[in-house]
């Protein structure tokens, strides 16, 4: 009986380490309504955010899906205009003696 309970007590423990863990990895799917596109928050998109609460003078506390209606719409239209940003620095990732192909 101890053993079943010990078995139990582990499949318990090992569910919920394996929650932990997927539970942060997890990204969400945004729709930017003005610009017909979606967008994954992923840490890449946090970063893009925090600038905007920084540059907005927002609440930096504040969830993006607790931002009214129009602060999202001012945020997605800031972001696509930083989209050459994440275009630029996707090139140097890739490009890793950061000669931009110059030959």
């Amino acid at each position: 009986m101890s053993s079943r309970l010990g078995v139990r007590g582990l499949l318990c423990s090992a569910l919920i380490v394996l929650a932990l863990f997927t539970t942060g990895c997890a990204t969400h799917r945004y729709y930017a309504p003005y610009y017909h596109d979606y967008h994954h928050w992923d840490s890449s998109e946090t970063v893009y955010y925090n600038q905007w609460v920084v540059e907005y003078h927002r609440d930096p506390h504040r969830d993006y899906r607790h931002l009214s209606k129009e602060d999202q719409r001012r945020y997605w239209n800031w972001r696509h205009n930083h989209d050459h940003d994440r275009d630029y620095n996707r090139h140097r990732a890739r490009d890793h003696d950061h000669d931009h192909d110059r030959r």
